[in-house]
């Protein structure tokens, strides 16, 4: 009669290690998830001249841009190269902003995160709002 009362307990306990195991699993894939794609890593206004605003994707329609900084980038073999900001925009009143304006000069403030996610846009700048045109 000890014997099988032990080994129910055996198995309640295996069941509550298991799952205890699980939840921790769990837990850990979602604070790295949370990390990598949702954690603001930094913050700032970027300025320049914007080059483009475009719509594009295969699956995901997102909202790509690039603005050209003034100043000088790295020298590349024979030339000179301009600082380059690509990014993406997630909101749509923002992207109209810039698409009908392309070519001004923008300052605009982005969010960067650790991982782009194919919804979001195709980089880890995120462009969420236009602080001045000229």
């Amino acid at each position: 009669m000890t014997n099988s009362t032990d080994t129910q307990q055996k198995k309640g306990g295996f069941k509550k290690f298991l799952f205890i195991t699980i939840l921790v699993i769990l837990a850990i894939g979602a604070s790295i998830t949370y990390y990598k794609y949702y954690f603001v890593f930094g913050e700032g206004v970027k300025s320049g001249y914007l080059n483009y605003a475009v719509k594009k994707g295969n699956v995901f329609k997102t909202y790509e841009g690039k603005l050209i900084q003034e100043g000088f980038g790295q020298m590349k073999a024979g030339g000179v190269a301009s600082n380059q900001f690509e990014f993406s925009i997630e909101d749509d009143t923002v992207f109209k902003q810039l698409e009908s304006n392309s070519g001004k000069y923008f300052d605009l403030h982005y969010k960067e995160y650790h991982g782009a996610l194919p919804w979001r846009g195709n980089t880890v700048y995120i462009v969420d709002k236009v602080i001045s045109m000229k």
